[in-house]
């Protein structure tokens, strides 16, 4: 597991005004992206510090940055070689990068002019990526739609033995920010016998971290899963947008489709596993009566600090309190403690039967709903499928999502003698479906 070392200390500060004390991105977060703005609008790599980006092909230019690292970030429009690098290079960027902001001696015309604001920036996704597959570890999520479902028996035999997931689709994959078009498709409304292709009607989110996959593996070897931590190179938020829908009158027998490969929502940051080292924690201990798992899924170490303590937060607005200009309204704040696999057993079994993973490989973990209603991941679980609206501080009403709907996903991790992080947001609008012919 990564070792905490100066990066991560405290007491650590920026030349870069406004970075110190930033709620997500002080000098102790440091993740990378791929921006372009007005006056270079060619996608390049960056680094967040406080309310800026480092252009890192500027910083490289101009000699702040000489690591091989650097030098690969800042060739390319994705991040998919930088990704490929061994997690040793990109810890020695990491500390190139800490060291290079953190000196005073820096703080120079030179080096300021390889800052970027946010606020002029646009964000892109952060690697082209080949696959995206979607898991379904938050527990308190599948017992609660599997409870819609099955009240007696929520948890299918298979989920205590096996990360469950499915292959998602990787072109409808988007940055953070882009519109969300309501999908069109076949739908079984209740009591008829015939379905009719109509726009989705229960459209929700989902609540997740994405996982980024750093090196990968050969195909037909398997990564073990004391091993299997080296292979991420970080973690986003992930909205997978999901029209229930849809989803109700297909996924039998082959599980889901249309109704989740029209759109999933990215925040443009990976923040590094190597950020985030001071707030892994032991994975929570399984429920006496479960089984343990199989010899491949399991790893002392990996329970012992494969988990990570991150807050989640869901929250919504609407145009109503757009007009009314009122900030949006906090949803449900999860964590991802909550989630019943670890991204190492996830990753080991994605990998179990020789399958390969590629640098830029995105996972997505599954919604990661909190024990009560406070945390519940989507809305299809905070209206009990259905069965009651909720109430939004403007007195509108909402089952699901409406046009219009802008749902934002936010992440922090805190600890006591650590500087907080966060992992940027991730946001989406839904727009109207466009379901005539066109192309």
């Amino acid at each position: 597991m990564t070792e905490l070392d100066e990066t991560h200390d405290p007491a650590r500060t920026s030349w870069v005004g406004g970075a110190n004390g930033h709620p997500e991105f002080p000098v102790q977060n440091l993740p990378v992206c791929i921006f372009s703005n007005a006056a270079d609008d060619q996608p390049r790599a960056g680094v967040a510090i406080g309310d800026h980006i480092v252009d890192i092909r500027a910083a490289t230019e101009a000699g702040f940055l000489t690591s091989d690292a650097a030098k690969i970030a800042a060739k390319g429009e994705t991040l998919n070689a930088f990704l490929a690098l061994p997690a040793e290079a990109r810890r020695v960027f990491r500390r190139e990068v800490s060291g290079w902001l953190s000196g005073p001696a820096n703080d120079t015309a030179a080096a300021r002019a390889t800052l970027c604001a946010m606020g002029d920036c646009r964000f892109h996704l952060p690697a082209r990526i080949g696959d995206y597959t979607d898991f379904y570890v938050g527990i308190y999520h599948a017992e609660a739609v599997g409870r819609l479902f099955r009240p007696d028996n929520p948890l299918l035999p298979n989920y205590k033995h096996v990360p469950i997931g499915y292959h998602g689709r990787a072109s409808s994959v988007q940055a953070s920010g882009l519109p969300v078009p309501r999908p069109c498709g076949q739908i079984l409304a209740d009591g008829a016998v015939e379905p009719a292709f109509t726009p989705c009607r229960r459209l929700d989110y989902e609540l997740e971290l994405g996982i980024w996959i750093g090196e990968g593996n050969r195909q037909g070897h398997r990564v073990p899963v004391d091993m299997a931590g080296r292979q991420i190179a970080g973690f986003s938020l992930l909205n997978d947008w999901s029209a229930r829908d849809m989803q109700t009158w297909e996924y039998q027998p082959l599980g889901p489709f249309l109704a989740k490969s029209f759109a999933t929502s990215v925040s443009p940051w990976i923040v590094s596993t190597e950020a985030l080292a001071p707030f892994r924690i032991a994975q929570a201990p399984r429920p006496a009566g479960d089984p343990r798992p199989l010899p491949y899924l399991w790893d002392d170490d990996d329970q012992a600090d494969g988990a990570f303590d991150i807050d989640l937060e869901v929250l919504i607005r609407t145009p109503a309190m757009r007009d009314a200009g009122l900030t949006p309204y906090r949803l449900a704040l999860s964590n991802a403690r909550h989630m019943y696999w670890t991204a190492a057993q996830m990753i080991a079994h994605h990998t179990s039967n020789g399958c390969n993973l590629r640098p830029g490989d995105l996972l997505g973990t599954g919604t990661l709903s909190g024990p009560d209603a406070s945390g519940c991941g989507s809305l299809l679980e905070l209206v009990g499928g259905g069965k009651g609206p909720i109430t939004l501080p403007t007195g509108e009403t909402r089952m699901f999502l409406e046009d219009g709907d802008e749902v934002i996903l936010r992440a922090s991790a805190s600890r006591e003698g650590f500087a907080t992080i966060g992992l940027g947001e991730c946001r989406g609008t839904i727009t109207p479906a466009q379901c005539a012919g066109d192309i």
